[in-house]
């Protein structure tokens, strides 16, 4: 009897020390082609952490493989398709500063590009990511400007200056409404020289006419009234 208890469990422990041998937690075998590979099917299908972890996993227990790489790829695109821009322009940029040569670069200078675009407020807001959108879709232009990302962050950055000049006319336009037609001047003619093309100079010459008119009987009635 003993001798039988005995057999069961070492045959149970030997079952035990085979599975655990073969099966290497939920992503299976702990090489990086399946680890790239899960990370690959499990941000298919929207599971973006735990994507996340399996290309990490590449990154940081193979880091030598080819498929480390892509698996930083795959980390910031998780971010960026999880809508958590911050994150994930961080990993493109640093994809960037470690791989300068990589042929990859068009399009994590796009993606950083929209990490911003994606994050612009209205034009009633701050407008630091418009700008920096700007900045980041330029850059990626001048470099490459053959590459189809810089095709596609042409019609990105005409929005983005769309979005800037409609910015300065809703301000121009508040402090017209208030009086201060000095500011508004500003504004109006930074749309002139930055946003000409826009389709907005028709409204921005009459404003300036008006902000100007008003500015100087406003002007001839203070020097009135010290008189």
């Amino acid at each position: 009897m003993k001798l039988a208890r005995m057999f069961l469990i070492v045959v149970f422990m030997f079952s035990i020390t085979g599975c655990l041998e073969w099966w290497d937690g939920p992503s299976g075998p702990s090489t990086p082609g399946t680890l790239y590979i899960n990370g690959q099917e499990e941000y298919q299908d929207g599971d973006y952490d735990d994507a996340i972890e399996l290309f990490q996993r590449v990154t940081e227990e193979y880091p030598l493989s080819e498929y480390a790489i892509p698996a930083e790829l795959g980390i910031a695109d998780s971010y960026f398709s999880d809508e958590d821009y911050i994150s994930a322009e961080a990993n493109y940029s640093d994809f960037m500063d470690f791989h300068p040569t990589s042929e990859n670069l068009p399009y994590v200078m796009y993606q950083i590009g929209l990490c911003h675009y994606r994050q612009m407020l209205g034009i009633d807001r701050d407008q630091t990511e418009a700008h920096m959108a700007v900045k980041s879709f330029e850059k990626l232009i001048s470099r490459f400007p053959s590459s189809k990302f810089s095709f596609l962050a042409e019609k990105k950055l005409k929005e983005c200056r769309r979005k800037l000049g409609e910015h300065e006319f809703y301000v121009g336009k508040f402090y017209f409404n208030i009086g201060q037609y000095r500011a508004a001047i500003g504004r109006f003619k930074t749309i002139e020289e930055k946003y000409a093309h826009l389709g907005m100079g028709y409204k921005t010459a009459y404003f300036i006419r008006e902000a100007k008119n008003r500015l100087a009987e406003k002007e001839k009635k203070t020097a009135e009234k010290a008189d």
